[in-house]
């Protein structure tokens, strides 16, 4: 698939189909994360990958009762182990890095058929205590990923001049 025709096609996937992920895939799919670009390619991340039925039930309730998350196939967890890490413009990096890692998870998705879905509303200790992840990194970002149910639900964008201006902010 065409890269833009995967970004056309990505959308926010709230309902997925009961079947598996084939293996193959996600290693593609781990491929593409691998060659993600990160500051300094120090690649700070490890993402935790919950296949587990019973595992992925508990955390409906962790992402306040988001039902479609325990249907996915499966759910990642993205791990920033830098958390102390600014960059130079005082931004931190693992927020950066993992939401770089983790749309070339969700393009590399639509690529093999899959879709996913970015969930930013869970509870950071208690995915920290069901997934036996240490106090002093951060869980920045959980996904879904699955085979879609349903059709797709794309939505209007704004205009090229609501969001792009030249020389100065506008």
């Amino acid at each position: 698939m065409e890269l833009y025709e995967a970004i056309k096609k990505r959308y926010s996937v709230r309902a997925y189909r009961d079947k598996p992920v084939e293996q193959e895939k996600l290693d593609r799919i781990f491929e593409a994360v691998r060659q993600a670009p990160s500051a300094n390619n120090r690649q700070p991340w490890k993402f935790v990958l919950i296949r587990d039925a019973a595992t992925r039930k508990k955390l409906v309730s962790v992402c306040h009762d988001q039902a479609f998350v325990g249907e996915a196939a499966l759910v990642i967890a993205g791990v920033g182990l830098a958390p102390e890490r600014r960059m130079a413009c005082g931004v931190p990096s693992d927020p950066v890095d993992l939401g770089i890692a983790m749309e070339h998870i969700a393009l590399a998705a639509v690529a093999e058929g899959l879709g996913t879905c970015w969930i930013g509303s869970f509870k950071q200790d208690e995915i920290r205590d069901l997934l036996g992840v240490p106090d002093e990194v951060t869980v920045v970002e959980v996904m879904t990923l699955g085979y879609p149910a349903g059709e797709p639900k794309y939505h209007d964008r704004k205009g090229m001049d609501e969001i792009v201006s030249y020389e100065k902010f506008k």
